[in-house]
């Protein structure tokens, strides 16, 4: 791992303090107009100098933001590094297939292999200089679109028959480069992959030929477990939002193939009535997307209970529309539809309610 790899849990920390040194001189100021509190010329001036003096030696060893202002142009950057970075993989991918006839087998493979390691040498050079990341990030995403290229080209020129086994390495070099430049876009290709790749082979084991694994959704399940368990069986608290990208990802492989099944019961390998197994699994998407609410708001995860309550309202949609649409007038319909929704906030502003009062001393 880089240096630069390494300098990143104390550099995120550095943008903590930064963003909590200019938070606590916004609310000093109110305080001292609201004369809460009255500090000392003395005490204002020592404040003030040490609050400079970290604020310089962190702007000196690391690339943060030092205002809001900072901030703004830092997301600029990100939505600029991300949009390059596909502008820039499409060039490649269309220059790639506009010249690709021209060139004989061997010069092929050498193309190939010599734009794989070039991004990629291209992306370790920039790790190690690069102090703000966005261009060693955009150079990551390259090298990926580079490998993914290399191994499918490579395969045709060969025509060897394409099997669900390269999602594999494209797997562990999405893995590697978002672990080596933190960078979650990568980590979600990755993701994808692997859930391809399980859901795939879980598929063949049945039976049933790779390409047509979604046919079966609930061969999404194991990759969904997997990928659940992921936070739990590794350390991530160097790498700022991986393990709630896990975790969405994992929610969204249980409860999509939930959804599809609560309502097409003959997708599933359960050798049982498709009514009876539509009712079971919206019973299971409810219960579920509940309980993920409730572990969500235990355990301060934001995006699971957001995926918890995405799902709940979609599965309640979709069975009022099971229930209701055909019995009712449409305004209704929607008037009942929205009053549950009303129904689901009051429940879930009293859930807040009492987290609050149960941790009365804590910021949330």
């Amino acid at each position: 791992m880089t240096e630069n790899a390494r300098d990143l849990p104390a550099r995120r920390e550095a943008q903590q303090r930064a963003d909590d040194i200019r938070v606590f001189r916004a609310e000093l100021a109110r305080l001292q107009a609201e004369r809460v509190v009255d500090l000392g010329a003395d005490a204002q001036q020592a404040i003030l100098a040490h609050h400079a003096a970290l604020l310089a030696d962190y702007a000196a060893a690391y690339d943060i933001d030092l205002d809001g202002r900072g901030r703004q142009l830092s997301l600029g950057m990100r939505v600029a590094s991300f949009l390059g970075a596909l502008a820039l993989a499409a060039s490649v991918f269309l220059l790639f297939y506009q010249f690709w006839g021209q060139f004989n087998e061997t010069t092929q493979v050498v193309i190939l292999i010599l734009s794989a390691l070039a991004s990629l040498g291209l992306t370790v050079a920039l790790q190690g200089r690069d102090g703000s990341g966005y261009f060693s990030r955009l150079a990551a995403l390259l090298t990926f679109t580079c490998f993914v290229l290399n191994i499918s080209m490579i395969g045709r020129i060969f025509n060897i028959t394409p099997t669900d086994t390269a999602l594999l390495p494209w797997a562990a070099m999405a893995f590697l480069l978002a672990y080596a430049c933190d960078l979650r876009l990568l980590l979600a290709a990755g993701i994808v992959c692997v859930i391809g790749f399980v859901a795939a082979r879980v598929g063949t084991w049945s039976g049933i030929y790779w390409l047509n694994a979604g046919e079966r959704p609930e061969n999404f399940f194991p990759a969904a477990a997997i990928l659940l368990a992921m936070p739990r069986l590794a350390l991530h608290r160097n790498y700022a939002g991986f393990e709630a990208t896990y975790r969405v990802f994992g929610l969204l492989t249980a409860f999509i193939p939930m959804l599809i099944l609560g309502h097409w019961g003959y997708g599933s390998y359960l050798d049982l009535p498709a009514r009876l197994i539509e009712g079971g699994y919206q019973l299971f998407g409810f219960a579920g997307s509940a309980l993920t609410i409730w572990i969500g708001t235990r355990r301060d995860w934001p995006e699971t209970v957001n995926t918890g309550i995405a799902f709940f309202v979609l599965f309640l949609s979709a069975k009022f529309y099971d229930w209701c649409w055909d019995l009712m007038p449409k305004y209704l319909f929607f008037l009942a539809l929205g009053l549950s929704a009303v129904l689901i906030l009051l429940v879930l502003k009293r859930l807040r309610d009492v987290s609050s009062r149960a941790k009365p001393g804590e910021s949330r």
